[in-house]
């Protein structure tokens, strides 16, 4: 699971490694205005959620940081990436079963339940998955090269061709 995880994340890496500053937080783009750095920094806010609360087995996905930094410039979002990597990494698989709380808010109020942290991993994982879909929609739009073919892609979704 942790080396899914990683992979994907480094998908992202790869992409800011290539883009200047000026497109990684671009707000230029219908229909919601959202930089990739907003995205980038949104997906890393979820696993640093799990990893600030995983001391106390308490993970509130509500207090996200929102980093400015890693949002506006590819260096700090960069580092973002290495620092949520390098906490992964000192995940072991026999921790997937532990049960954690997980609040959120899922527009109703304020929610907590328990999960495993396998399960709060994999949601995270599907959760940037999404994002890096949004992210693919807004570097077509600004000319930019996906950093690979499966960039943003869901492994289980089929893909099909385009028809011309």
């Amino acid at each position: 699971m942790i080396e899914a995880i990683e992979k994907n994340l480094e998908r992202g890496v790869q992409l800011l490694q290539s883009i200047s500053d000026e497109d990684y937080r671009n707000t230029s783009i219908a229909p919601y205005y959202s930089s990739i750095g907003t995205h980038v920094r949104h997906i890393l806010d979820v696993f640093d959620c799990i990893f600030e609360g995983l001391p106390n087995k308490q993970i509130n996905l509500i207090n996200r940081k929102r980093n400015n930094l890693a949002e506006n410039f590819t260096k700090n979002g960069i580092y973002y990436f290495d620092e949520i990597t390098s906490k992964l990494k000192l995940i072991k698989e026999s921790d997937f079963d532990q049960i954690v709380e997980v609040t959120d808010d899922l527009g109703l109020g304020i929610i907590t339940v328990n999960y495993t942290l396998g399960g709060i991993l994999i949601q995270a994982h599907s959760h940037a998955i999404h994002h890096f879909a949004s992210v693919g929609y807004v570097i077509s739009q600004l000319g930019i090269k996906l950093p690979d073919n499966d960039f943003g892609f869901n492994p289980t979704t089929p893909r099909t061709k385009p028809t011309n």
